[in-house]
């Protein structure tokens, strides 16, 4: 649900705002129910804004109120500087909301108001006709609002450096700040270690059982034990009192080289803490993400935001030429609610195996090894060109195929590591010479137009690949 400032402009002539004050009102109500219908609380100023002294007051009393988005409504139309005094007032984003109708020139209102806003240099959207008619669109531009206003005041807790020499994978803390309004506190990764010794044994134990009982555990004796497995799970406890401790709202854990040399994996903690649920029930999803890929956090933190659901995060693993098909395998990453996407943990934890860790990771414990759920989904990746952010975008989906030859095709890179089979709607000769990360993120659903309104509210390039460049 989010949190929606409402404030309907009106003429600045006495005799004509009286007249029409009756249709102003009108299609505030309309607008405001109409939101309401969809979950949202609606804050609506106390009167219509048809003076200079109005455009100020509602407008700092509604933004008093602390909504995600301020959607200025146009039945009428309305001199354009008490847009400009609103806006002034008014910190968050903005919607511009104008109606069709000869007889009553909102748009003609919404024109002039958005070109002063251009002028000033301020970042607004438009949308206009019939309220019916453009619902989708105006919950578009709510959903987006409210992923950027849900990153201001966040903080990002970042367990260990920058992970393997990986640019890609480290951004400027001042610039998080100044453009996304995100703090970072540098944790190190001792503390895991640290803490991780003092996790309650019973809880432990709890964990360990619901894994053996619900998932398929595949002990070897040496790369993965019971020890090592209880191991992982301390490790996610140890994670989770971090981020209360230290009010995280989302996360990256660098891993590689240290733990994963001398401790052990976090496969079990990401994957985990990514899920929707562990051992002891229902919880809310924290993105985590592995090898400290801030970028890849910040990517997934805004999809969490605007879809509710887990997010993917996955390594650019292969390419199966012959299907046109990528495999995105990364380590134990995957939340293991992609197998299959249920509201219950047990139908997922069926399709999910623990298998040892593979030679990479010598301190061992378990990968977190699943193909995902098929379905449509939306792609993306925040990179940047020169210090510029630009948001990777395409449309793709997940596929499965007969067991042999998901079989087959696991085994052609890392078969101990969790997998989804994406077909994008893009070239692959597109892909491999224009994206500008290892790691690609993913959501189900469709959450194209959300992303290009994120951008441009964060001042971002929207990049579209394939059917969307």
């Amino acid at each position: 649900m989010a949190r929606i400032g409402l404030l309907s402009m009106s003429d600045g002539r006495d005799f004509v705002a009286r007249d029409v004050a009756g249709h102003v009102s009108e299609s505030t109500r309309t607008l405001a129910e109409l939101l309401r219908a969809h979950g949202h609380e609606v804050i609506t100023a106390r009167d219509v804004i048809w003076t200079n002294e109005l455009a100020t007051t509602e407008a700092r009393w509604v933004a008093g109120q602390r909504p995600d988005l301020t959607i200025f409504n146009y039945p009428v139309w309305a001199f354009p500087h008490f847009t400009m005094l609103a806006a002034d007032a008014t910190p968050g984003p903005l919607l511009l909301v104008g109606n069709i109708d000869p007889q009553y020139p909102g748009m003609v209102g919404m024109l002039a108001g958005g070109g002063a806003l251009d002028q000033a240099g301020r970042v607004h959207s438009r949308v206009w006709g019939d309220p019916e008619a453009i619902t989708d669109r105006i919950l578009t531009s709510v959903r987006a609002a409210t992923a950027v206003t849900g990153l201001r005041g966040s903080t990002f807790g970042r367990i260990g450096g920058r992970p393997m020499g990986m640019y890609t994978a480290t951004a400027n803390t001042d610039q998080w700040m100044r453009q996304f309004g995100v703090d970072v506190e540098e944790i190190d990764q001792w503390e895991v270690v640290r803490r991780a010794e003092n996790a309650d044994a019973s809880r432990v134990t709890a964990g360990r059982d619901w894994l053996e009982k619900h998932g398929n555990v595949h002990y070897d004796g040496k790369q993965l034990t019971p020890e090592l497995l209880e191991r992982q799970i301390r490790s996610y406890y140890a994670v989770r009192e971090l981020i209360d401790e230290w009010n995280l709202d989302f996360s990256g854990i660098k891993g590689q080289p240290e733990l994963t040399t001398h401790f052990t994996t976090m496969d079990v903690t990401e994957a985990f803490l990514n899920d929707p649920y562990d051992w002891e029930g229902p919880k809310e999803t924290h993105v985590t993400a592995t090898e400290a890929d801030m970028d890849g956090a910040l990517t997934m933190q805004i999809l969490k935001l605007l879809s509710g659901d887990p997010v993917l995060f996955a390594d650019v693993r292969h390419y199966h030429a012959d299907k046109d098909v990528w495999d995105l395998c990364n380590s134990g990453q995957h939340a293991t609610w992609y197998a299959a996407r249920s509201a219950d943990p047990a139908e997922n934890l069926a399709k999910v195996h623990f298998h040892p860790e593979v030679f990479y990771f010598p301190a061992g414990g378990a990968s977190v090894q699943h193909l995902a759920a098929p379905g449509e989904m939306t792609f993306a990746r925040l990179t940047r060109y020169d210090g510029r952010y630009r948001m990777h975008v395409m449309r793709g989906a997940f596929e499965q195929y007969d067991d042999a030859t998901n079989e087959a095709m696991m085994r052609q890179s890392t078969y101990e590591w969790p997998h989804a089979f994406a077909r994008l709607r893009v070239d692959s000769e597109e892909f491999l010479s224009r994206f500008g990360a290892n790691h690609i993120h993913a959501v189900p659903g469709e959450y194209v137009a959300e992303l290009r309104a994120v951008c441009e509210l964060l001042s971002i390039d929207f990049d579209g690949f394939g059917e969307l460049r």
